[in-house]
């Protein structure tokens, strides 16, 4: 009988603020900052410090990293639901609705990460950037590409439009600025001097200044030309011209540019821990600074004509013309205002779009590399710290995972900080700081919790109290391991523990509890009682569920085997070709596994130390192994990134389970193996629960090996169609999609369509003529099809055909189907709402196989038939699409009106009241003079 397993699925992932290799944005309605964590990103309110929405995929993957966000904002409307876009790791694209945090398309087009994405100003298109070195441009309410522009020669790290998303510029590492032109879809400038790679550029608002970064010692400026704006001083088709050069601070390359949204402030972020903000002035005051500047200038040269004067040389003094009407120059424009130095390393930054608070010119947010986001004022004094959110998050990778008796808490440790988690939703609930804790144990009755550090202490911490309440100097090297001693009965008990350090000791701990005054309460301590020394450093300490034996692994590659109670050998198990770093007993006693730095799993049998298997378990080393309990299956993870699920007994792999950035180096499994918790160098704790689906070995194998073959056909691909060697033409323009899974079985399910449609026609003539020969059989339609006519079905087959990957399905198409789907266009083209995929698949397919259909007579009368028609039904569509637009403002006018109309009543009424109050004050003023000159009259006579 075939063994059936229930499945392990991912099902949280936490401790993960900011990803060190994305961007942050704010937010569409500019009250939360958008950070990407690994495969998903988050909006966080920066005034409460928590997550208000979350944006993930359906299943984590290191291939779905976020690598950038965009977000489009606007006064007006919004023309889609989807203002928010983000970049993935394996090239694709996803459009997030802003409000529900669903994900409303994915867009297939690169064929490496996505490094820029940017939303035109109107939203209606967004244009991304990738490290294939291609830009596409896609039309998000249609959530379909439009077109490829080729021509940079290394990653394009960022994109800008113009003109009203007109003209895109794009900058490069390859060095250079390029201007496009989307509605010709060509290049029309290549900006060239700077001498390194460009990291970033961004422009103001109003489109006057071009801002651009790299590794150089100064930060170029360029001015925009308006598309009305003409001139001497401009060449025909330049839309950029060098402004001038400002010499930056830091010698370290630019990472950001950007500005904010009054366009009055510039912040230019480095690889580093510093952010210079430079001032924008406006006209008036660069003109004021440029007279300023000259009159020093003149000071100057008639302190050198004067002094000159003896010597008999003459100095031309500067012109009456200059001194009146200066032109400014960049260092006239922009001002260095202040620099922001933050604690640790740089990522990211974004400015604030909404008003700053009183007496602030700004609100600058960072993300850091130590997993922290904080946010900034900047006004002309100082740079002031506002929020900081660090809490949630680990500011290092993750060295060990514990969870408690009752499986409702967890720790974690890293490099100064020990934090409890509730697993189940992963809040953190505590934060504690410590030394570089490489081990952690909860204590029984889960009040205390133990942690071995890096530098042989150990520290006692009261989970309720959130502190350490004793640091121990327990080892003089580090403590590898902490093992809780179980009694007889294998349930663990208060008898004590067991550390294991790289001095070469095994110690054996007692508890206490110690009433250190008359008023303190009695708090747990520990002693040392008895010490095992061995002849190398201690890896890792494990002791047997019964509490009999215990198994240590040492330096020289070899495990030792002890009675626990005398101390006396009992077995070596050797065969490791690299020391051992974990291990497991499992709860039945009977089998000990080993895991390794030569990426192998051993499996042991305790009664005579016997190997019963050898597994390559790992591409890497294998850092941590447990087996669940009351079982022989077993997890392992190492620093391939992978977590495995095997079964001890068949030796086999059941389970590889993906979604870790970075090495894992520890995981820990509930008591009942419901589920289980890893933690990896990216910072992130993910908890894997183990569901009701069953599966079986046979299938998974057959699994892996099609993964396995698909990503030997996609390298071969990229390997042919993605090779540097193959370099595009200077600035060509090409299809945006891409093959993938998804387009060619939307090709085989169009083709499938066609061959049905084309055989139930031939039976729905076969019919025809039978009944013509008095033959009345009741024909029996095809029941795959639903009850459509052939037309009909072949038009739900290309309608359910995502449209992103419509472009690469039809691309997929012999001619001989090919000219099948044609022939059916011309009856599509009578569906009013089916007039838009009629004309992409019509024009799809006939830039494809142009050359065939010319020369094919039987489609030269279709594709006369199809000119007329498509272009009466387009100018229908394209009439009737303005007269609903026409109707739409003539209704909006009219409610503006009715909602204005009481509005307009009131302020007449008010005036009307003005005014009547107006004339009583004079008529009360007049009637009051009058009396005054009576009084003032009777008083002189």
């Amino acid at each position: 009988m075939v063994k059936a397993y229930l499945r392990y699925e991912p099902a949280l992932s936490f401790g993960v603020v900011a990803s060190p290799d994305s961007n942050v944005v704010y937010d569409p309605s500019g009250r939360l900052l958008l950070a990407a964590a690994l495969d998903r990103f988050a909006a966080w309110d920066l005034k409460r410090g928590l997550p208000s929405l979350s944006f993930a995929t359906s299943s984590p993957s290191p291939s779905l990293a976020v690598s950038c966000i965009a977000t489009f904002s606007s006064s007006a409307a919004a023309v889609s639901s989807s203002s928010i876009a983000s970049g993935h790791a394996d090239g694709s694209i996803r459009l997030w609705d802003a409000e529900t945090g669903s994900c409303e398309a994915t867009l297939h087009g690169h064929r490496s990460a996505a490094s820029a994405l940017r939303f035109s100003s109107s939203g209606a298109v967004l244009a991304s950037g990738s490290k294939d070195c291609d830009i596409i441009l896609w039309d998000v309410v249609a959530q379909a590409g439009l077109f490829r522009l080729r021509g940079h020669r290394d990653q394009v790290t960022e994109l800008v439009f113009l003109d009203s998303g007109k003209k895109l510029v794009s900058c490069s590492k390859d060095k250079f600025i390029r201007v496009w032109d989307l509605d010709t879809q060509h290049c029309l400038q290549i900006v060239g001097g700077h001498h390194s790679e460009i990291w970033s550029m961004d422009v103001d608002p109003s489109e006057k200044f071009l801002v651009s970064g790299s590794a150089d010692p100064e930060l170029r400026v360029f001015t925009v030309r308006k598309s009305t704006e003409e001139g001497e001083d401009w060449n025909k088709w330049d839309v950029l011209k060098l402004f001038g050069e400002i010499p930056r601070q830091s010698k370290e390359r630019v990472s950001t540019v950007r500005f904010n949204k009054n366009g009055n402030l510039v912040a230019c972020q480095v690889a580093g821990k510093t952010a210079d903000i430079y001032r924008v002035l406006d006209e008036t005051e660069a003109v004021r600074k440029a007279k300023r500047r000259m009159h020093r200038k003149k000071e100057k040269v008639l302190a050198k004509a004067t002094s000159a004067e003896g010597n008999g040389t003459v100095i031309d003094p500067l012109s009456a013309q200059d001194l009146q009407k200066p032109t400014p120059v960049v260092t006239d424009v922009f001002k260095l205002l202040q620099v922001l130095r933050a604690s640790k390393k740089i990522c990211s930054i974004a400015f604030s779009p909404n008003n700053p608070p009183k007496g602030c010119l700004a609100t600058l947010s960072l993300s850091l590399n130590n997993n922290m986001l904080e946010t900034y004022s900047v006004d002309s004094e100082n740079v002031s710290k506002m929020y900081s959110i660090e809490m949630h998050g680990h500011h290092s990778d993750i060295r060990s995972l514990a969870l408690n008796s009752d499986d409702n808490l967890l720790m974690s440790t890293s490099h100064n900080a020990v934090k409890i988690w509730n697993p189940s939703s992963g809040d953190c609930l505590r934060t504690i700081d410590s030394g570089y804790g490489l081990c952690s144990t909860f204590v029984p009755g889960n009040r205390y919790a133990l942690v071995g550090t890096k530098s042989g202490t150990l520290e006692i911490i009261d989970i309720n109290s959130g502190s350490s309440i004793e640091v121990i100097e327990a080892h003089a090297g580090s403590i590898r391991s902490i093992v809780l001693i179980p009694d007889e009965n294998g349930t663990v008990s208060a008898r004590g523990f067991v550390t294991g350090s790289a001095d070469h000791d095994v110690k054996f701990w007692e508890y206490q509890l110690v009433q250190k005054s008359e008023t303190d309460s009695k708090q747990l301590s520990v002693t040392n009682v008895r010490t095992l020394k061995m002849n190398d450093d201690v890896l890792a300490v494990i002791i047997s569920p019964t509490g009999k034996h215990i198994a240590v692994a040492l330096l020289d590659c070899t495990v030792k085997v002890f009675f626990i109670d005398s101390l006396k050998f009992f077995l070596s198990l050797y065969g490791h070709k690299l020391p051992v770093l974990c291990m497991d007993i499992s709860s039945d006693g009977s089998l000990i596994v080993t895991g390794s730095a030569d990426k192998n799993l051993k499996i042991w049998g305790m009664d005579f130390g016997d190997c019963h298997k050898s597994i390559f378990a790992h591409t890497d080393s294998v850092m941590d192994v447990k087996f669940v309990y009351k079982t022989h299956y077993m997890f392992s993870v190492g620093k391939d990134r992978m977590v495995k699920y095997w079964d001890a007994d068949k030796f086999e792999l059941l389970l590889t389970l993906e979604g870790h950035h970075a090495e894992v180096w520890c995981l820990a499994i509930s008591s009942r193996g419901d589920f289980v918790v890893t933690g990896s160098h990216d910072r992130s704790v993910r908890r894997w629960d183990r569901t009701e689906e069953q599966f079986f070995i046979e299938e998974e194998v057959e699994k892996r090996l099609e993964e396995t073959f698909e990503a030997d056909l996609d390298n071969d691909m990229e390997h042919r169609y993605g090779h540097k060697d193959d370099a595009p033409e200077e600035g060509s323009v090409g299809v945006t999609g891409r093959k993938t899974k998804e387009t060619v079985s939307s090709a085989d399910a169009i083709m499938d369509a066609l061959d049905t449609a084309e055989e139930e026609v031939k039976r729905l003539d076969q019919h025809k003529e039978e009944q013509r020969n008095g033959k009345g059989a009741k024909f029996q339609p095809n029941i795959l099809m639903q009850g459509h006519s052939p037309s009909d079905y072949v038009l739900s087959v290309v309608s359910n055909v995502r449209p992103n990957d419509l472009e690469q399905a039809l691309l997929s198409l012999p001619f001989s189907d090919a000219l099948k789907l044609m022939s059916y266009l011309k009856e599509w083209s009578l569906v009013p709402l089916k007039v838009e995929l009629v004309c992409r698949v019509c024009l799809v397919l006939l830039q494809t196989h142009h050359n065939q259909l010319t020369t094919t007579p039987s489609a030269r009368s279709m594709l006369t038939e199809l000119k007329d028609i498509l272009y009466r039904r387009v100018k229908n569509c394209k009439d009737a699409i303005g007269f609903n637009l026409a109707a739409m403002d003539h209704i909006k006018e009219l409610l503006s009106m009715r909602s204005d109309a009481p509005f307009r009543d009131a302020r007449a009424k008010l005036m009307e009241i003005r005014q009547e109050q107006s004339k009583r004050s004079d008529k009360s003023d007049g009637i009051e003079k009058r009396k005054r000159k009576k009084q003032k009259t009777s008083g002189q006579s």
